[in-house]
């Protein structure tokens, strides 16, 4: 176990409880709708969401095959009996008065989630992972003196996803979350619209001076950034750091996020089980899962993050690459980055390449709002990429073309039957012919006389600056090592 500590000595220990909202069509244990993005409020509710009498629910089985592929995504098998209970209690956005939820026997036990931190991977792991159904939402209209009350979301299938208390630093905790974000989007189990909070996060932190001994914790509920979670963690430690240095005690309870002031505020004292009163839900029977629907589930399993950074690192790109790609992987669903990539693994070099311009050129022009990237099939994309990576071997283009040449593509949407023809059509061809180079060279030597000097003087960085000037007055066309190789001999410099 990491032993990092504060100035003060203290020891922070932290867990997540994350709610990650299932990628199902419809609610958890009613037939409705489950997304409730661009819905009007209360149009997406039944019988079932608002708890009549006589009400009845009928357990989704989609969320329960999610919820099996969720905890492959997390390293363990699911466990085959498992069953709900109603977990009490009274607040406007809950009608029926009680949750269904998992106590004692939840889907998903153990398991745990590595994260890389500093080149280095840290094993987090899991407690458990439950199935549960959401509330409502509570708005509180600004200057009026009532609130709303919008039960879209209750009935929405959740898996609350909770961490043991195996991380140290804010920075951890920050990884984890993104790290659990990248594993249930890859898995195919949920969307993970932070912005809509299709995945959300409590943070407990702890401080104790004593490393076998946890401090007391508080949570702070309903985060739903990765940079808020960071945050909070920083505030919580800076704040019970400085209450333990004067002698307080740290209180048990609640609390939540004030973006705006970026700080945690109190909210209400920490409940325990035994103040929701559960018991087994009569209306819906234990679940017993047979192997061959776990098998099922577990052949669809697609490769994940963990897999395709060792797969990523074999082409020694670095950390940041890596990260990048697997982010731009889900980020624009309509091309395929990892894929390409690994379909061009039995050639390195150009699956580095193809990596490079990826990270370098085509993800930046995606991000950018200015441009847009008209090239999105697949199959046009790994034909532009392939004839340019030919042209470069040809030494038909420089790099500098290359680039060119890929975002003029990408941009304008072309997907030209000629790939030589077109580059040659737009100026982006390296000339190769000696005798119009070597006509290049003397020019540039002639009008740079202290770098022709300095070559000759042994200064051979200089070459490197009449390259520059002959690539200048080329326009970029010509091939920069003729060019290198034609300076030396006008100069005299051995080769």
């Amino acid at each position: 176990m990491s032993s990092k500590k504060n100035s003060n000595q203290y020891l922070p220990s932290i867990g997540i409880e994350c709610h990650v909202q299932l990628k199902t069509q419809t609610k958890l244990f009613a037939a409705i709708n489950n997304d409730a993005r661009q819905a009007a409020p209360n149009t997406l509710i039944s019988h079932i969401c608002l708890g009549m009498p006589g009400s009845l629910p009928v357990l989704n089985k989609q969320a329960v095959k999610l919820s099996i592929k969720a905890s492959f995504a997390l390293n363990t098998p699911p466990q085959k009996h498992t069953k709900f209970d109603r977990k009490h209690y009274f607040y406007p956005d809950l009608p029926k008065g009680y949750q269904i939820t998992q106590l004692d026997e939840p889907i998903v036990l153990g398991g745990h989630v590595d994260i890389p931190v500093e080149g280095d991977v840290r094993r987090i792991g899991i407690t458990r992972a439950h199935l549960e159904e959401d509330a409502g939402k509570n708005t509180h209209p600004a200057g009026k003196e009532y609130s709303l009350v919008d039960l879209n979301r209750a009935g929405t299938p959740l898996l609350e996803i909770v961490s043991e208390p195996d991380m140290h630093s804010a920075d951890e905790a920050r990884l984890f979350a993104r790290e659990l974000y990248l594993l249930m989007r890859y898995a195919g189990v949920s969307d993970a619209d932070l912005y809509h909070g299709n995945m959300r996060f409590d943070v407990n932190v702890s401080l104790s001076d004593d490393p076998d001994r946890l401090g007391t914790r508080t949570e702070t509920k309903n985060l739903n950034s990765f940079r808020s979670v960071e945050r909070a963690v920083e505030y919580e430690i800076k704040r019970q750091t400085e209450l333990l240095d004067k002698g307080q005690v740290i209180v048990q309870e609640t609390r939540g996020w004030d973006d705006a002031k970026q700080k945690t505020v109190s909210q209400r004292g920490k409940e325990f089980a035994h103040d929701y009163r559960y018991f087994p839900d009569p209306d819906i029977p234990p679940i017993v899962l047979d192997s061959d629907m776990i098998e099922e589930v577990r052949q669809t399993m697609p490769v994940l993050p963990g897999e395709w950074r060792k797969r990523l690192c074999e082409l020694e790109l670095d950390a940041s690459q890596v990260e990048t790609l697997l982010e731009a992987e889900i980020d624009w669903k309509d091309s395929s980055f990892l894929g390409q990539i690994a379909k061009n693994m039995k050639d390195p070099l150009f699956a580095k390449t193809l990596a490079n311009w990826y990270v370098n050129l085509e993800i930046p022009l995606r991000r950018d709002e200015s441009k847009s990237v008209q090239l999105t099939d697949d199959n046009a994309r790994e034909r532009l990429y392939k004839e340019v990576y030919d042209l470069i071997q040809d030494n038909k283009l420089s790099s500098t073309n290359a680039k060119a040449l890929i975002t003029t593509v990408l941009t304008s949407g072309a997907d030209p039957k000629n790939y030589e023809k077109y580059a040659t059509e737009q100026g982006f061809v390296q000339v190769s012919d000696e005798g119009e180079i070597s006509s290049i060279v003397k020019k540039v030597i002639s009008e740079n006389n202290q770098a022709a000097l300095d070559v000759q003087n042994g200064e051979l960085k200089a070459i490197g600056f009449l390259v520059g000037q002959v690539m200048k007055a080329s326009q970029g066309k010509a091939n920069p090592e003729m060019a290198q190789r034609l300076i030396k001999e006008q100069l005299g410099v051995e080769r």
